[in-house]
């Protein structure tokens, strides 16, 4: 099964299932752009929607994006801003829902699933606005070493959505190489128990003028 087919399985049960790298990941969005207003934002892999209502509340115009028609669907029902449009497409591929030039991209739990993340930093160098800020929120790489990775139960058992293994200096030299300077980097903890293997990796990006 591949990504795409994966996540139009998983949109069924994806809302209501127990999801502790989803739940962090919302928390670490909300806390990393609080501060932040924009004019227009670039949400890369909405899925069913989580965290589109609340970056609606941080921008002017939301252009929300994901790969899974099923997953779209459920973000499209949810939510009826005027504020948001919504679009199917391969990230991997041109961008032609990008129609302009935006303050802030966002990438939250996408980019474990695409290999090129050159290819990815270049197509987000070419719209956003100088200045502009670039969320970027995976599942940490410590916990891909150990094993963990995108999965959800089926009939049929456990389903685990393709995905590869970034390290952390990956996304740094992704980003520097366009013309990005780090904001802030970031990691959240089960429980907040610092502990542990932490569970999310927030980076944010600045674009230099």
């Amino acid at each position: 099964m591949n990504v795409k087919e994966a996540y139009n399985y998983w949109s069924q049960q994806y809302d209501t299932n127990e999801n502790k790298t989803r739940d962090l990941e919302a928390i670490s969005l909300r806390k990393t752009l609080a501060d932040f207003s924009f004019n227009s934002a670039l949400e890369l892999g909405c899925g069913t929607g989580k965290n589109t209502e609340w970056l609606a509340t941080k921008t002017q115009q939301l252009t929300s994006v994901d790969f899974s028609e099923e997953m779209l669907a459920k973000a499209k029902d949810k939510i009826r801003s005027q504020r948001v449009t919504f679009h199917q497409a391969d990230l991997t591929e041109e961008w032609t829902f990008a129609t302009q030039n935006y303050d802030l991209v966002t990438f939250s739990l996408v980019l474990e699933h695409i290999e090129d993340l050159e290819l990815i930093f270049k197509k987000v160098a070419q719209v956003l606005t100088d200045g502009g800020y670039l969320y970027v929120s995976e599942l940490h790489p410590f916990k891909q070493y150990s094993g963990s990775k995108a999965r959800y139960e089926t009939d049929e058992g456990v389903q685990i959505v393709p995905c590869f293994t970034h390290h952390i200096s990956e996304f740094t030299e992704a980003a520097h190489k366009q013309g990005f300077e780090i904001v802030s980097l970031n990691e959240y903890f089960d429980d907040q128990d610092r502990t542990s293997v932490p569970r999310i990796l927030t980076l944010l990006f600045r674009k230099g003028c």
